[in-house]
């Protein structure tokens, strides 16, 4: 078998699923998020896209079912600049020229693409509904590539694109592959919650990810432990409660405040909560223009002082492509007081208030003076905002929206993502097709994701030990483990041989062990790679007319007839 076990814990790895991963010979790293798959991880990828695809092509309540085709992965730019995902996409794009000076993209990912084919080959409804979906290669220039397979620049996507005749169709699609979803998750092994989510780059508006919950996460949920309520961070919702919209308004008061830069100490020196203050916080903007090009504008964000800014939040108010928080040199070099500013005063400059700083009373705020804050200062009165709207972040024991439950926060792997599109792609490519009244409109469409490396990278997570993996049968790379020990003396080897070759006969895929090396060094790589059942052939068994079975996710050694081992083989891992 190519490749070898390693000994040693790789330096790098940066969780235990990822050094189990690359101990175990599975994947070979090639460079900062860029891995080689070798023949025992490779057939793990070939069962992952298995169980997908069967999930794909299962017929829906009205005969609707996903056809595979393949799309390539190099694509003309003027497809993403149609979209303008050249832009909203730009820093993960690759990007090439070929001799004739036409620039390309490596696919990162392809719903103009599919636009494109389906608007060559559709014309009317009655070609209607369509699920066209394909399991290729991305790319994405990740600038922190992290997590072993969690997020990689080149990657394996399993991407469907769902095409109705109105919403009540996209309604069916997107429920079938949300079904679908929670299958593909269960059989694989790895339990996920569904969470509503942001869409992003994506675009459209309904959207729900599938979040594997583990502490090497990267995103952040809310959920509610009462109602079920589990939504991304970036677009939870909470009970937002005004403390002080029912005082009288006071007098505007400027204070000497001298050091106190922080909403922490300017609270504490006088001596009032967090969220008696009106917290500025900066961000340079990023719009994208209709010429294909970018502007950015510096914004200010009022928020209450015990909250936070969410910035998927902020930058779906704004309409931006990005938003860059300024840091307190920023902030000083754009010539503005840092530690000390707010919109009281501020002219020529674009103000987003959260929706519940504007309904507080006579908070403290910053007097855009070194040195200097106000005292009773009241929106609308003193400042107004531009937009207003809900930007602050959910944090652990905010109040459910839903059932007013304080709800848990907590970090996971985003594995799949469904997007309700609508006609955002049909209508930018002209993707129209003849309804029954002969009027031309653009297919409502529906877009679905699921990560197969990053799967792999969960499902080693969820199913290990401290010796090495535990794969469940449907995607262990081989179904038994077989050692022979001591296999220089004829009668092992003749043994194992023939076992191999009956339980190859019997339907069962086997990893036949038969190095020189100590027993030792054969059950600890036997632990390791988690194939799940061991089967030993040694002279001291075999005397007795015996082998012996391991199951990997047990810690007992059994003894078995040699003229019973296939049936007792085939019975234990049916009950594993």
């Amino acid at each position: 078998m190519f490749s070898k076990t390693l000994r040693e814990v790789p330096a790098d790895a940066e969780t235990e699923g990822h050094r189990l991963l690359v101990r175990s010979g599975m994947i070979t790293p090639i460079a900062a998020g860029v891995y080689a798959y070798m023949p025992l991880g490779l057939r793990v990828l070939h069962s992952i896209q298995s169980i997908i695809r069967e999930e794909m092509d299962r017929e829906g309540p009205d005969g609707r079912a996903g056809q595979e085709l393949l799309m390539p992965s190099l694509v003309p730019i003027e497809f993403y600049e149609r979209s303008g995902r050249d832009q909203t996409m730009a820093e993960i794009l690759f990007r090439l020229t070929d001799h004739h000076d036409r620039e390309f993209a490596l696919g990162p990912t392809h719903e103009e693409v599919f636009v494109e084919v389906f608007k060559r080959n559709v014309q009317s409804y009655r070609d209607l509904p369509l699920m066209l979906y394909q399991i290729a290669t991305k790319f994405r220039d990740e600038p922190r590539p992290r997590g072993g397979l969690i997020r990689l620049r080149q990657f394996t996507m399993k991407d469907l694109y769902s095409f109705d005749v109105d919403e009540a169709g996209l309604d069916v699609s997107y429920q079938m592959m949300f079904d679908a979803y929670v299958r593909v998750f269960e059989r694989c092994g790895v339990p996920v919650i569904p969470a509503l989510a942001d869409s992003g780059a994506m675009g459209g508006n309904d959207t729900h990810e599938f979040l594997y919950l583990t502490e090497i996460g990267e995103d952040h949920c809310l959920l509610c432990p009462k109602c079920g309520y589990a939504a991304n961070a970036e677009v939870a919702t909470f009970v937002k409660e005004s403390a002080y919209a029912d005082e009288e308004v006071k007098p505007l008061e400027e204070i000497d405040t001298p050091g106190l830069t922080t909403i922490e100490a300017l609270a504490e020196h006088l001596g009032v909560p967090k969220s008696k203050t009106c917290k500025a916080v900066f961000y340079t903007v990023t719009y994208g223009d209709d010429g294909g090009g970018t502007r950015e504008d510096a914004v200010l964000v009022a928020i209450r002082g015990d909250m936070d800014v969410n910035e998927s939040k902020l930058k779906n108010a704004l309409g931006a492509i990005e938003v860059q928080y300024m840091d307190e040199a920023a902030v000083t070099r754009a010539g503005f007081v840092a530690g000390s500013a707010s919109a009281v005063g501020l002219e020529k400059m674009k103000v987003v208030a959260d929706d519940l700083v504007v309904q507080e009373r006579n908070l403290v705020a910053g007097a855009n003076k070194p040195d200097k804050h106000l005292l009773n200062v009241n929106h609308d009165r003193d400042w107004k905002a531009d937009i207003v709207a809900d930007i602050a972040l959910a944090a652990d024991g905010m109040s459910c929206s839903n059932c007013q439950t304080p709800m848990d926060e907590r970090r996971g792997i985003e594995m799949g993502q469904v997007f309700k599109l609508g006609v955002k792609y049909s209508e930018a490519f002209e993707a129209f097709f003849l309804d029954a009244e002969g009027q031309q409109r653009p297919a409502v469409m529906g877009s679905y994701g699921i990560g197969i490396e990053r799967l792999l990278a969960a499902i080693v997570e969820e199913n290990r030990d401290e010796a090495g993996i535990i794969w469940p049968r449907q995607l262990a790379p081989y179904d038994v483990h077989l050692v022979g020990l001591q296999v220089e003396k004829p009668e092992v080897r003749e043994a194992a041989e023939s076992l191999v070759g009956e339980l190859e006969s019997a339907g069962l895929s086997v990893l036949y062990d038969d190095r020189e090396e100590s027993p030792g060094v054969k059950f600890n790589d036997a632990d390791l790679l988690g194939m799940p059942l061991r089967v030993t052939v040694s002279p001291r068994n075999l005397d007795k007319g015996s082998v012996e079975l391991r199951l990997r996710a047990g810690d007992e050694n059994e003894l078995v007839a040699r003229d019973a081992a296939v049936a007792e083989i085939k019975a234990r891992l049916a009950s594993d």
